[in-house]
């Protein structure tokens, strides 16, 4: 796990290195100044002339500066260190989940991923920042200051063998207890993720239902639950304080008390006053140390769960990939299904579609009608390899879907939704996803056909006008032409209509419809719809029932063989109208 997140520290190892080599420089002197303090006290404490300690204090001086800098400076390389390396993993991460199908979104969920590329990455971060300064400061620091305090003080030095102990298990103590809260945080970050996606996008349903207060409590519950567990850990963790506090006044206690019968029973031979100074320096920095360590342990274990998290995504091989030696070219637009059926998930208890063999040849306009939850959506879906086939194959241009370089079967295959997604950015941006090269003239032609040209002029800023993230700031009808413009653009072999004139009117449609034939007129064209104006001029009209197929044909011939159809057509032209 841990091997899989260096991979992403790359050009910040040279300040990762550097910063390590700081704090063991800086380790190293703040050890020594004790050392040389105690010679200084001891010196004046004899009464040596004031020019014999000008030297030795001039020496410490420079000691501390030099801690200062390199302190400083393990400071600075190692916030450039764990920024940059939290840079990268959240880019690889990002990269990561661009290559994930539809399948791996799903087994990990939107808000989770979410919580992965913000909070997890964040925790991480500060975990690297503390494992590259502290983690080796402190160990060093403690093994150090132990070793020094047995040089300065001898037998007095015993009284750390008693402390430390003490110390170490209750530090043990309480990080085991705040451990399981910390843990049980993260999966409620993703609960609450997803409570706040899932209000921010229904927005207009939330409102429409007045269901705010609702959604306030909602929201409010998933928040005080990570509250109660953050505070009850924060509660152990703050044990520390007090634990830390009381070792290290036990002691100083000790060692003024045992030092100083000591410094008068011998005199001052065996220990003096500068031995007593550092001992009581050398234990703090021991005990601080221990009380780090134990934050240090905190907080990676916390992170632990985090870097679990991300290097779970990381280590994911998308489930859709190209073959060894991708095919680079669609000759055309024709379609064939031969057997095909699919299932969501292995463990789901039926195929949503199923059994599905079907011929479309190149440039002809196929139309699907069913109702919901009949497979449509599903079956389209397939054509570009959003979702494999779990049996039988699909095939476009006459070769498997699977055998295509992904990017080249999607470049030939555009799909516009009926909730179809626009970016933050101008019109024209968001045209050119389409085709990043297109002028200005081609801009403007696809929008006359997706009959979108006339209510973009009429916009102040014309094509340049701002789109709000997700198309908020535009009507549905006027989001789904924008979307079908962006499509045209593309010039595809394939073309898929899922529902996506579904907010305009009959004459639009057909409008839009009427464009398709002129500007398009070889690539495959796939309407979904629940009008039947919408497919009635189609070249093959299929009848989806139960993911399966149940009838096929042209409007005429429907008609006269197809009780289903009938019933759409005398529902929608006798029942109150088309748009019923």
């Amino acid at each position: 796990m841990i091997k899989t997140m260096l991979k992403s520290l790359r050009e910040f190892r040279k300040p990762t290195i550097l910063t390590l080599v700081l704090m063991v420089a800086e380790v190293l002197i703040d050890v020594l100044i004790p050392f040389y303090t105690a010679d200084l006290v001891n010196s004046v404490k004899a009464g040596v002339p004031m020019n014999e300690v000008i030297g030795p204090g001039l020496i410490l001086v420079v000691m501390a500066i030099l801690s200062l800098i390199f302190g400083g400076a393990a400071g600075v390389t190692g916030a450039h260190a764990s920024a940059g390396f939290a840079r990268n993993l959240r880019g690889d991460l990002f990269k990561r989940i661009q290559t994930f199908s539809f399948e791996n979104i799903d087994h990990f969920s939107a808000p989770s991923l979410v919580t992965r590329l913000t909070t997890d990455i964040q925790y991480v971060q500060m975990a690297f920042m503390m494992s590259i300064r502290l983690a080796v400061r402190s160990p060093l620091m403690f093994l150090f200051s132990v070793i020094m305090a047995f040089i300065m003080g001898g037998a007095l030095a015993m009284a750390f063998v008693i402390v430390i102990p003490i110390l170490a298990l209750g530090l043990i103590f309480v990080a085991k207890k705040a451990m399981p809260a910390f843990r049980s945080v993260f999966s409620k970050y993703d609960r609450m993720n997803e409570s706040v996606e899932e209000n921010v996008r229904a927005m207009r349903v939330v409102k429409g239902f007045a269901r705010e207060p609702f959604e306030k409590k909602k929201f409010a519950a998933a928040s005080d639950n990570i509250r109660r567990d953050f505070t009850y850990a924060e509660r152990i963790v703050a044990l520390n304080g007090p634990l830390m506090q009381l070792c290290l006044y036990l002691n100083m206690v000790f060692i003024l008390y045992v030092g100083s019968r000591m410094i008068i029973s011998s005199g001052g031979s065996t220990i003096d006053v500068g031995q007593i100074a550092a001992m009581m320096t050398y234990g703090v920095q021991i005990l601080m140390s221990l009380m780090m360590i134990s934050m240090i342990y905190v907080m990676l274990t916390i992170s632990l769960e985090s870097m679990r998290r991300i290097a779970e995504v990381l280590s994911t091989e998308a489930s859709l990939k190209n073959p060894p030696s991708p095919l680079t070219e669609v000759p055309d637009g024709s379609i064939d299904f031969e057997n095909v059926s699919f299932k969501y998930s292995v463990d789901a208890p039926r195929c949503a579609v199923e059994g599905i063999n079907l011929h479309i040849p190149s440039g002809a306009t196929v139309g699907i009608l069913g109702g919901t939850g009949t497979g449509k959506s599903t079956l389209i879906q397939l054509i570009p390899r959003l979702y494999d086939a779990t049996g039988g194959r699909v095939l476009v241009g006459g070769s498997d879907v699977r055998d295509y370089d992904l990017k080249t079967l999607r470049d030939a295959v555009s799909v516009v939704l009926q909730k179809n997604m626009l970016f933050s950015g101008t019109i024209r941006s968001n045209l050119r996803w389409g085709d990043a090269d297109a002028t200005d003239a081609e801009i403007e032609e696809a929008c006359r056909l997706a009959q979108a040209d006339e209510f973009i002029r009429a916009f102040p800023d014309g094509y340049d006008t701002r789109i709000e993230q997700g198309g908020t700031n535009v009507s549905g009808g006027q989001r789904q032409r924008l979307c079908i413009a962006r499509a045209l653009l593309k010039k595809p072999k394939i073309l898929i209509l899922d529902d996506s004139t579904s907010a305009v009117d009959t004459r639009t449609d057909a409008l839009i419809r009427q464009g398709f034939r002129s500007y398009l007129p070889d690539t495959t064209k796939i309407i979904i719809a629940q009008r039947v104006a919408s497919v009635q001029d189609a070249d093959l009209i299929l009848i989806m029932e139960n993911g399966r197929i149940v009838a096929s044909g042209t409007d005429e011939t429907l008609l006269k063989d197809c009780a289903i159809y009938r019933e759409i057509v005398e529902q929608q032209t006798k029942g109150g109208g088309e748009d019923a």
